[in-house]
């Protein structure tokens, strides 16, 4: 309650501030669900497809299909003035900084080629750019040349392509197809909800997708796929886990990773990353950082349970080390869950401009009341 007896809430935590039919997150039962169809059914659809369904509510015919894996291999492939700009970027500013500062510099296409309009086309074109400039940025932190992509091949075998500079095995694009399946869509986290925000001034789609992007870096939110693995790797092995995870909850540290804010049971996703990482993870380092995450995991529910209370590990928690495996350096974890991410963004910027409004919200105030203050200086 403030000064004036309205209700507000601080983190809109159960507020109902709008309608989607993009995904439905079900906390109770631990259920995601895109369009009406669990996540757990789309684990090993072809990815692009998964996106078009994400984003027009239905799947692609042959031509779509066709299009738009030609689209997104067309448009990955940064131009001479698109690696221009990149080149003017400092190899060591974080991924996610890079992305959010250039997203919105890139030039939209004239011609529309998909036939769903101009925000989408302009969305997906920036969505191509994001997997090229992710790529590209890495290479030049390495000193080694920008690669383009191969047309015909499939759009993460040409991304881990581009990243390393050789190709994939198939089993690792099945990998990152799963992994970021499960991260293209989830209602109105923050950074969807930022981006509505954004798109409710009438902000072009490449502002709101900016907006979206910077609050996904936050560590409460998308940047915890990174703290994760990196907590894993100053623990060091599996024996240090429960005198780490101890010392964290003295100290009142939050174990990151640990815990979801809207599932009250196992985050559906981190139910099918925990054996794909296991399945993955099979040179020594990576195991022994598997086994740490499992063994911090196993130590928090133990010391929950001492409270009465239940944790899980949530989708940020095993990614890191399904990334790790793939040969991704921690730092572009979260790049990488923007790349996925975007779509739905995307998505949410169509069908929220179909009845969009400027959101603002009221405050209380409880400063000084006018006359309290003398008007000049003591």
């Amino acid at each position: 309650m403030g000064t004036d007896q309205t209700f507000y809430s601080r983190d809109l935590a159960g507020v109902v501030v709008g309608e989607t039919a993009i995904s439905d997150v079900d906390g109770e039962k631990g259920l995601l669900s895109y369009r009406g169809i669990d996540i757990n059914e789309l684990i090993g659809v072809p990815y692009l497809h998964v996106v078009w369904m994400v984003l027009f509510g239905e799947w692609p015919n042959a031509q779509q299909k066709s299009r738009l894996k030609a689209f997104m291999c067309r448009h990955s492939k940064l131009s001479h003035a698109e690696i221009d700009l990149l080149t003017q970027v400092s190899r060591d500013l974080h991924p996610m900084l890079m992305l959010q500062g250039l997203v919105p510099l890139l030039t939209m296409p004239e011609d529309e080629t998909l036939g769903m309009g101009e925000s989408a086309e302009h969305g997906l074109f920036l969505a191509a750019k994001i997997s090229g400039l992710i790529a590209a940025h890495h290479r030049l932190g390495q000193s080694k040349v920008i690669l383009a992509p191969t047309p015909g091949k499939l759009f993460h075998q040409n991304f881990l392509t581009m990243f390393h500079g050789s190709a994939p095995q198939p089993e690792q694009v099945r990998m990152l197809d799963a992994a970021q399946i499960l991260q293209i869509e989830h209602s109105f986290n923050s950074g969807t909800f930022a981006g509505r925000v954004c798109a409710g001034t009438l902000a072009p789609i490449q502002s709101s997708i900016s907006a979206s992007i910077g609050t996904l870096f936050g560590k409460l939110h998308g940047g915890a796929d990174q703290a994760a693995l990196e907590m894993a790797m100053e623990i060091g092995s599996p024996e240090n886990a429960d005198a780490y995870v101890k010392d964290c909850l003295a100290n009142k540290v939050k174990i990151m990773g640990m815990g979801h804010r809207e599932y009250r049971t196992v985050d559906p996703r981190a139910r099918v990353l925990k054996p794909m990482a296991i399945e993955v993870c099979q040179d020594a380092e990576s195991k022994n950082l598997l086994a740490t995450l499992v063994a911090v995991e196993e130590a928090c529910q133990r010391e929950f349970a001492n409270k009465g209370k239940e944790i899980w590990a949530n989708v940020e928690f095993y990614k890191g080390a399904v990334f790790h495996s793939l040969g991704i350096p921690s730092h572009n974890f979260t790049a990488m869950f923007a790349m996925a991410r975007v779509y739905g963004y995307i998505a949410h910027y169509l069908e929220f401009s179909q009845d969009s409004c400027l959101i603002r919200p009221r405050a209380n105030y409880t400063g000084p009341a006018v006359g309290e203050r003398s008007k000049t200086a003591a």
